[in-house]
């Protein structure tokens, strides 16, 4: 896992690349924000959804959730970067719809457009 950190509008984000999947579950979300946290001292995440198990994408498994409350109890916002539609599921639309129009959890096309959404200081 390569952390590389970026600053748009005076706010830091760290810019997660890989290769191997690094959100599995619970405690691997806690690793990452501690290891975010630890080596950037950023509080503001981008991570390419391929870096995420794709239990992850399956609402009926609940790891989203979970794992996305931890987010928030952390005060840590996080943007997964990816091509989302080929998720049919509606439910799961419904659920990115409703993340990307709040503060804290995106769900967006490019690193950039991610960027831009954490760099907005709320």
């Amino acid at each position: 896992m390569d952390i590389a950190k970026v600053e748009m509008n005076n706010i830091n984000i760290a810019i997660v690349n890989g290769s191997e999947i690094v959100i599995k579950d619970v405690q691997s979300a806690l690793d990452l924000m501690a290891t975010v946290q630890y080596e950037a001292g950023c509080n503001r995440i981008c991570i390419h959804k391929s870096l995420v198990s794709e239990n992850f994408f399956d609402l009926k498994t609940r790891l989203a959730g979970e794992i996305l409350q931890k987010f928030i109890n952390y005060h840590v916002k996080v943007a997964f970067i990816g091509d989302f539609s080929v998720y049919s599921s509606k439910s799961f639309q419904d659920f990115v719809y409703e993340c990307n129009s709040g503060k804290d959890i995106f769900f967006l096309p490019t690193e950039q457009q991610a960027i831009e959404k954490l760099s907005v200081s709320l």
